[in-house]
């Protein structure tokens, strides 16, 4: 098969044409100063996320969380940001360390972030080590969830083949009788993580592909931080 092929296997199909007619970032952009940017990206990232919020964006705390696979390959899923440390550089989640990603995570403590934010055309890219909350601060975050958010963790068995979704509502339904007669209860394996950047990426999008890239190192020994603008 030769390159041509291989990237048209059959022509564009239905799929490219759909692509080549909608254009990327047509539509006006907030503008980003990257020489006024804060010294640290902590202070960014909340002043990018409260811009989401006021722009209306959905789900602004969805982030791509990429891990190592125990097979070496990546892996790949969307979480929720629950808090940022603005001062050190750490971004906080939530998973099963039973569930793919907490046993990836407990091979390798290492990982990969994203968000996207459509309205603004705004991308936020960090990667670095993770690190396990000790399990009462795990716990009291766990107790500050909805109820039908406590009910899902509860379930447990994420990821698991599941028969029918018959036997997903009978596990919810156990979980909730359990939820109500036992208001704190957490699950064993609910850990929180923090994700501490070594780089994070700031990548304004513009209409004429004149995208702004703005990246944070981590200095030497963890003091402070260097930044570089980065070709588009």
């Amino acid at each position: 098969m030769t390159e041509s092929e291989w990237w048209w296997p059959a022509g564009p199909g239905e799929v490219g044409r759909l692509l080549v007619r909608t254009p990327l970032m047509a539509r006006e952009l907030p503008a980003f100063d990257a020489a006024a940017a804060p010294d640290g990206p902590g202070e960014l990232f909340a002043a990018w996320l409260a811009a989401a919020v006021a722009a209306g964006v959905l789900d602004p705390h969805a982030m791509t969380l990429a891990t190592v696979g125990l097979d070496g390959v990546p892996d790949a899923r969307v979480v929720a940001l629950r808090n940022v440390d603005e001062a050190g550089g750490g971004w906080v989640f939530a998973a099963s360390a039973d569930s793919p990603k907490g046993r990836q995570l407990a091979n390798r403590a290492v990982a990969a972030m994203t968000c996207y934010w459509p309205a603004q055309g705004r991308q936020v890219r960090l990667r670095g080590r993770v690190e396990a909350a000790p399990a009462e601060v795990a716990a009291a975050e766990f107790r500050k969830r909805s109820p039908r958010s406590r009910v899902a963790g509860l379930v447990a068995r994420q990821s698991e083949p599941l028969e029918s979704t018959a036997g997903y509502e009978a596990a919810a339904a156990e979980a909730e009788r359990r939820l109500a007669a036992e208001p704190d209860a957490v699950p064993p394996g609910h850990t929180v993580y923090a994700l501490w950047a070594d780089e994070v990426e700031f990548w304004q999008g513009d209409a004429g592909r004149r995208h702004v890239r703005l990246r944070y190192r981590r200095a030497a020994g963890g003091a402070g931080w260097r930044r570089e603008l980065l070709w588009p």
